[in-house]
């Protein structure tokens, strides 16, 4: 399986983010809670750039007595990102889409060693 060297840890901070080329694929790394983790950048609807998204928060939608939603809220402890074609959402950490089991991105390894930081596909 080919690696692929996207930096040294030192270059990567706390909730950093890089788009690569690894081969003929584009890799998203990111950083989240001290742990690395590495998507496919082709969102899970219909193939846009998911990880030149917007990260924030996740997004929750309380409902009042009737189901309408009257505000949104955020979960601080959960970052997602949004794809910047149609807003779908997915958890960095594990690539689901928070309301729809099936739509997920897809996951590339990440191998830390000798303080380099490698994508293996």
């Amino acid at each position: 399986m080919p690696e692929y060297s996207v930096g040294t840890l030192a270059e990567f901070a706390e909730g950093d983010r890089r788009v690569v080329k690894c081969g003929e694929a584009e890799i998203g790394v990111f950083r989240v809670d001290g742990q690395f983790y590495a998507w496919h950048n082709a969102c899970a609807h219909l193939g846009g750039p998911v990880c030149q998204g917007r990260i924030m928060p996740k997004v929750i939608e309380p409902t009042d007595a009737e189901q309408r939603t009257r505000t949104l809220e955020y979960d601080e402890s959960e970052r997602h990102i949004v794809c910047p074609w149609h807003g779908y959402e997915f958890s960095l950490k594990t690539g689901r889409h928070p309301g729809h089991a099936h739509l997920r991105l897809r996951k590339a390894t990440v191998k830390l060693r000798d303080g380099e930081v490698y994508v293996v596909l």
